[in-house]
């Protein structure tokens, strides 16, 4: 007779029949006594327990299964193993590990089944030392003969990152097949060591050893990684003759493969041939049209997935995302980013640190926080890459305290983080925190690169460093073995023009071992301006009609120098020479964010609801600053007027529209943040200087050159810029 029947908590399965044996009928009487408190029974033959842990962990019990299991005497190697695996499947691998640890100090010798699940739990775990304890543990009591076993270690290293544990138990198979080959190739991969994968895959043809799907697909990503074309082909080739193109990981690996290749046609002719699309292979061929600049096709093929009833996954927002990103549709993937959260989607860290720049390129500190307090609340501020995404847009959107409080959260700083930060304050003009992260960074241990050292020479341009920045360059290829390149050469040119040493500026030029860059040439245009150097400045200007002949702001720069010094037939051949190239300025224009909107002003705008305020409002302060000492600067007015003129035309400038507007519109703030796309004129940063004595509000301008904080009458540049 077959019953079902409840035992301590679930229901004990039909297969379980109270006449299979005395002892049996013992123990079924006490499970389902209704007298006593359900309880668990003690000293369980094996083969029972297996079925009453069997059925424990059907209703998912796991708490009464361990208690089965610790009342066995004498598990048998299926009870082990069933209780260990299913401990792993059920996302508890350092259970499974810890009941493989009971075992052993129970005196239980484990079978060759028990040390093949605790291998796949010490993988899950991620703990190398735990799959090294268990394969001592298959050493000593001879298991290493067993190809089974061998795998599944090599699998386990694999997955913790040790190669070298991996490689150990690979060299010491005495039996080699198709499954020990992939692993370890596989192995390789993952672990950022693509060559040496790809070196195990043909030294596995070169044994004889035929390839499966499995090793195809795991391979193949060593060949996207390596962007190695030609032996990818060739395993498309293999894969076609022996019939294994139609497998799905297969075709998805290969698609992935010629889409980092930029090989656009092949991946999508290999994904029209696909038999069975995964989500995989779709996000594959979308990463190839974004990343080949195929914007259009690429949010085309995202549209198509929808109406062919394909759902899209995190990766392929992701995909979809980064791709606006890329190729410049910031607002689009801000919309994207909005259509992904309201489908259910939980953006990852890969999702935020695509998405950050964002914020930094439409300059909305107010959304970058927003993403911040995302970050926060779904704990991803343990995110490397994702921490240092935030300190560059704080940085980006003007904030540099909270830049560098983020910074100082990073537990484990990467040469990454330490040149953003580096950067972030090379960019606010802060040239003595600049050399003063650089020590920091050294005494961490981490060595810097090219890139630190372009952050800490523009610091130290920036703060007028001149003596320190030519010791840092100097050490650079006797100290850190990182050799100067056009960019180092350019940031020392910067270094000695906005000191106002132009001569040596352009004896640095003449003695670079490379060509000179138009960074270096514009460098000493720059300073050519500000220290009205007219002959420097045709050299350079003249250098740079050549590098960049259709760059517009090199042919103002001259004109603006030219006219500045009165050498108005000069300054008319310029000008005359922009229109015969068909090069027109760049209008300049001025935004800030009030609220959720972002506000811009071109020169003498008229077009904002507040403009009568906004000219009302600077009337006012143009008494209260003349009261306090300003003078308009009419030399940065080229129009042939007069005086007066000049003067009141100086009052329309974009950055003084957005100025006053942003004063107007404060609301309790204590400071304002405005950006323009090209460089702020001398009288503008003058007057923005008295605005912020006057009025007493904190206002911080990036240009197109760096970050100005005005304060109290005064400029973080020091009136070099």
């Amino acid at each position: 007779r077959v019953c079902n029947c409840v035992v301590f908590g679930f229901v004990l399965p039909p297969f379980f029949s109270i006449t299979h044996s005395t002892q049996s009928s013992s123990i079924w009487k006490q499970l389902t006594s209704t007298k006593v408190a359900p309880s668990v029974p003690t000293n369980i033959p094996s083969h029972l327990g297996l079925r009453l842990l069997k059925a424990a962990l059907n209703v998912g019990d796991f708490r009464r299964a361990q208690q089965l299991f610790d009342n066995i005497p004498q598990p048998d190697p299926t009870t082990c193993s069933t209780l260990i695996s299913a401990f792993t499947t059920r996302g508890l691998p350092n259970e499974a590990i810890r009941l493989y640890a009971s075992l052993r100090a129970r005196g239980i010798k484990p079978h060759n089944s028990v040390f093949l699940t605790v291998a796949k739990a010490c993988g899950a775990s991620g703990d190398a030392s735990r799959v090294k304890e268990v394969h001592d543990d298959a050493i000593r009591c001879g298991m290493m003969s067993d190809a089974f076993l061998g795998n599944a270690l090599i699998h386990a290293y694999g997955k913790c990152k040790c190669v070298e544990g991996a490689r150990r138990v690979f060299d010491d198979l005495v039996v080699k097949d198709v499954v020990s080959w992939t692993s370890m190739s596989s192995c390789y991969v993952n672990c950022g060591l693509p060559r040496l994968g790809l070196a195990v895959f043909c030294e596995m043809g070169w044994n004889g050893v035929k390839p499966n799907s499995v090793t195809l697909s795991s391979i193949l990503p060593a060949c996207s990684e390596l962007k190695d074309l030609k032996s990818g082909r060739a395993i498309h080739g293999f894969a076609v003759r022996h019939g294994m193109i139609e497998n799905v990981f297969v075709c998805s690996a290969l698609v992935s493969l010629y889409a980092r290749c930029l090989s656009v046609k092949q991946a999508r002719l290999v994904f029209d041939l696909m038999p069975h699309r995964d989500v995989v292979s779709w996000n594959g061929v979308l990463t190839a049209y974004f990343t080949n600049r195929e914007y259009d096709k690429g949010l085309a093929l995202f549209s198509q997935m929808s109406s062919k009833g394909v759902e899209a996954d995190e990766a392929t927002w992701n995909a979809v995302i980064g791709g606006c990103m890329e190729n410049g549709q910031t607002e689009k993937a801000v919309e994207m980013l909005r259509k992904m959260q309201n489908l259910g989607f939980k953006p990852n860290q890969i999702t935020i640190s695509s998405f950050l720049p964002a914020c930094s390129i439409l300059e909305s500190l107010r959304m970058g926080k927003e993403v911040h307090c995302y970050v926060f609340r779904h704990w991803l501020i343990g995110d490397l890459t994702t921490m240092t995404a935030l300190v560059y847009m704080y940085a980006k959107c003007g904030d540099l305290n909270l830049s560098r409080n983020v910074f100082d959260m990073i537990c484990r700083k990467d040469v990454v983080a330490w040149n953003t930060m580096i950067i972030a304050n090379a960019m606010h003009g802060n040239g003595r925190e600049v050399l003063l992260l650089f020590e920091s960074m050294l005494q961490s241990g981490i060595k810097p690169n090219s890139v630190t050292f372009t952050g800490v020479l523009s610091g130290c341009s920036h703060s007028r460093l001149v003596e320190e920045g030519l010791q840092i360059f100097n050490s650079m290829g006797r100290d850190h073995l990182v050799e100067p390149d056009a960019n180092h050469y350019a940031c020392m040119v910067d270094v000695f023009s906005r000191a106002g040493r132009l001569h040596e500026a352009y004896e640095f030029i003449q003695r670079m071992p490379m060509e000179p860059t138009a960074s270096a040439w514009g460098a000493l245009l720059g300073a050519c301006r500000v220290y009205k150097n007219v002959e420097l400045a045709k050299i350079s200007a003249n250098k740079l009609f050549e590098i960049e002949p259709n760059n517009p702001g090199n042919y103002v720069s001259l004109f603006n120098i030219l006219v500045t010094a009165k050498l108005w037939s000069e300054a008319s051949e310029a000008r005359i020479l922009m229109k015969e190239r068909g090069i027109t300025k760049t209008p300049g224009c001025s935004w800030l964010q009030v609220g959720d909107r972002v506000h811009t002003f071109v020169v003498g705008d008229k077009n904002n609801m507040e403009s009568d305020k906004i000219y009302n409002f600077l009337d006012e302060l143009g008494e209260k600053m003349k009261s306090a000492g300003y003078k308009p600067d009419t030399d940065y007015v080229l129009q042939d007027i007069d005086q007066e003129e000049k003067a009141e035309s100086l009052c329309s400038h974009s950055e003084k529209l957005a100025v006053a507007f942003g004063i107007l519109n404060l609301n309790g703030q204590s400071s304002i943040r405005v950006f323009k796309n090209l460089r702020i004129c001398g009288d503008c940063h003058n007057a923005i200087k008295y605005v912020s004595k006057v009025v007493g509000v904190t206002i911080i301008v990036r240009d197109s050159l760096r970050f100005h904080h005005f304060r109290n009458g005064n400029c973080s540049c020091q009136d070099l810029w």
